[in-house]
């Protein structure tokens, strides 16, 4: 079991998407989609710029990992794809990458990541789908705007600064920490789901990574 824990600077509700029953982690955060594997916690912290540092916005422990071809034609994943008239739950939805089945190349469904006219945009395609793919968990719980204290068992366990101003991720924790980061973790998708809306719903600007 591996812990990777980052900051959450843009809480779109795109990356993660925790909508539809399903945490899923399929764009943005390469790194940790390559090497996360089942069994695995992805743990979003918030950002100090969005008043949330010390804080949880989501943790989910890692059931499935799958391709993004096998995510775009799996039936429990079909209102994951992006709806850009519709609510905005299905606007952001990040379902959104499928091979041409001619050229192999990725097609890009208009998106959060996608150009304002609903173009692909070839910056997100090349970092999303490497690799091509996606993280997926009903072990989960997500805070968006009502994201709650880390303890302070954990937070201050050794170095003050641990859980703060993280840049990429972080994993490879003290085995004492990991544990008490578990424990807590385990306690608390005893009421998995979400708790709150993401934080930025309130603003008009697209995710980025």
């Amino acid at each position: 079991m591996d812990l990777f824990v980052y900051v959450v600077t843009h809480d779109e509700g795109f990356a993660p998407n925790p909508f539809h029953g399903y945490c899923t982690l399929a764009t943005c955060k390469p790194r940790i989609r390559q090497g996360a594997e089942i069994g695995d916690w992805v743990v979003g912290l918030g950002s100090t710029q969005n008043g949330q540092a010390g804080k949880l916005i989501y943790a989910m422990n890692v059931e499935e990992a799958m391709s993004f071809d096998d995510y775009w034609n799996d039936p429990r994943f079909q209102k994951k794809k992006p709806k850009q008239t519709s609510s905005q739950e299905s606007q952001c939805g990040d379902n959104i990458y499928r091979s041409d089945p001619q050229s192999g190349e990725w097609i890009q469904a208009h998106s959060y990541h996608s150009m304002g006219n609903g173009c692909a945009d070839r910056d997100h395609v090349k970092r999303d789908t490497n690799p091509p793919r996606a993280l997926i968990s009903r072990r989960f719980v997500y805070y968006g705007k009502g994201a709650i204290d880390i303890p302070n068992h954990i937070l201050f366990h050794d170095k003050p600064d641990r859980f703060i101003g993280i840049r990429g991720h972080r994993r490879n924790f003290p085995a004492t920490l990991e544990n008490s980061i578990v424990e807590w973790l385990e306690d608390l998708v005893q009421s998995p789901g979400i708790h709150d809306t993401p934080t930025h719903w309130d603003t008009n600007n697209k995710p980025s990574c």
